[in-house]
């Protein structure tokens, strides 16, 4: 038995036992983080550089796009030298930092997802207050508090978990570190506070749910309304990816949190932690990019325009020489 002050370093899952297996693990770790990286990377760039796409919804895209990035680049690039190298190890230190950063660009991300659904609300269906509802100070604003809540929720949350004293060891039963995980580990009775913390984060999620369902109800509603089959067909192609990427962020999430112990097991837990800390970075690019004609339209201006760079960068430098 040891406690918290003892411990200066944790164990995560490993994911294979055998060395084909966290080959194979590297390199399907490696191909979404890649995938992740180029589609953010992509988004950010093209929403940057192109004047065009400075408005309220492309921003807000921008700054999911930020999020993504930060939340895989947070569990992913461990992982990986954890099944490249063989090891298990994290310094506790490094525990607390994965911890605040990752629940930091969780719960941003969370919050942007509802300000976007509010952006499509008031695009659709009051596309006449527009200019004056989402004016770019207050797109910043709400931005600035997406990123600040963030902040302090994921200060709140590492605070009070690695203030508990932990007496269960120190291997923790997933790829990265991971709140109820960790939970596991402190001493019995202890752990009650973060439980409530998490209950109550968890009633907030479920309420920004319930707004986020009920603005497109009221989307839904008015789409219905539109005569032409284009105008139903682009509100729908706009709003059923961010609609299904908010529940499969939101269920899995919660899940992952709150199940009962009883159906808790290593393959569940890793699954669903994967559900939502790496297929909604490596996704989100490609469900908005393949949906909205303007950002494909900017993405392949800057692709081709930096192709055409790097050919004429190859034509200049042999003359060089």
């Amino acid at each position: 038995m040891s406690n918290s002050s003892s411990i200066s370093h944790f164990l995560l899952l490993a994911l294979a036992d055998t060395r084909q297996l966290q080959l194979l693990h590297f390199c399907l770790f490696l191909g979404i983080s890649l995938a992740a990286l180029l589609g953010n990377g992509l988004i950010i760039s093209a929403v940057a550089c192109s004047h065009h796409l400075h408005s309220p919804m492309f921003f807000f895209l921008l700054n999911l796009a930020l999020t993504d990035l930060g939340s895989i680049c947070t569990t992913v690039p461990k992982a990986m030298h954890n099944s490249l190298w063989d090891t298990r190890d994290i310094s506790y230190a490094g525990c607390a930092a994965q911890v605040f950063i990752l629940v930091f660009f969780i719960s941003a991300e969370y919050s942007l997802l509802t300000i976007m659904c509010y952006d499509r609300y008031v695009s659709i269906c009051k596309p006449l207050h527009y200019g004056t509802l989402l004016g770019s100070r207050a797109c910043a604003h709400m931005a600035a508090a997406a990123w600040a809540s963030g902040f302090l929720y994921s200060l709140l949350h590492t605070a009070n978990t690695f203030s508990l004293p932990l007496c269960q060891g120190n291997a923790l039963g997933q790829f990265f570190c991971e709140i109820p995980h960790i939970l596991k580990l402190s001493c019995s009775n202890s752990y009650l506070r973060e439980l409530g913390l998490i209950a109550v984060s968890v009633c907030l999620l479920l309420g920004c749910f319930v707004f986020i369902v009920f603005s497109y109800v009221q989307i839904f509603r008015a789409v219905l309304r539109i005569p032409s089959e284009q105008g139903w067909h682009k509100a729908f192609s706009t709003c059923l990816p961010h609609l299904a990427m908010v529940s499969l962020f939101i269920s899995t999430s919660t899940f992952a949190n709150l199940k009962p112990p009883s159906i808790s097991s290593p393959s569940l837990d890793l699954a669903l932690s994967v559900l939502y800390s790496m297929v909604p970075p490596a996704l989100n690019p490609l469900i908005y990019s393949l949906r909205n004609q303007e950002l494909k339209a900017a993405v392949w201006r800057l692709m081709t325009r930096g192709f055409i760079k790097t050919l004429n960068c190859w034509k200049i430098s042999p003359n060089n020489l």
